[in-house]
């Protein structure tokens, strides 16, 4: 299949033409993310429930495991800009795996600002 210009995937967000102004307001009006553990396999210091929030996409959380943000860095700005997971239960929602083969089952979901 051949793809046009018009056809390709676009957020529609023009950021070349904005003023520093306009700019700051779009990054003031992006989503947080929140990261939350739903499932413990093996060892880990964080629990099930255990709650976390991204205030944007480069600012992570404290007191969350190195390996795991890696991981969870991957997605963030997917999931901050509303593209969809692969989670046929709910498309707003990605669960990430750790990166520890006994490790945990986090979800990731956009949640609007403070």
């Amino acid at each position: 299949m051949k793809m046009d210009e018009q056809n390709r995937p676009s957020l529609n967000i023009d950021l070349l033409h904005l003023s520093d102004a306009d700019y700051k307001a779009v990054w003031d009006s992006l989503y947080r993310i929140e990261i939350r553990m739903v499932e413990k396999i093996g060892e880990c210091k964080h629990n099930a429930g255990d709650t976390f929030y991204y205030d944007t996409p480069y600012k992570k959380p404290s007191g969350v495991c190195g390996a795991l943000l890696h991981v969870l860095d991957l997605w963030t700005w997917r999931v901050v800009l509303g593209y969809p997971s692969w989670n046929e239960q709910d498309r707003s929602v990605f669960r990430i795996h750790c990166p520890d083969h006994t490790g945990t089952i986090w979800e990731m979901r956009r949640i609007k600002p403070s």
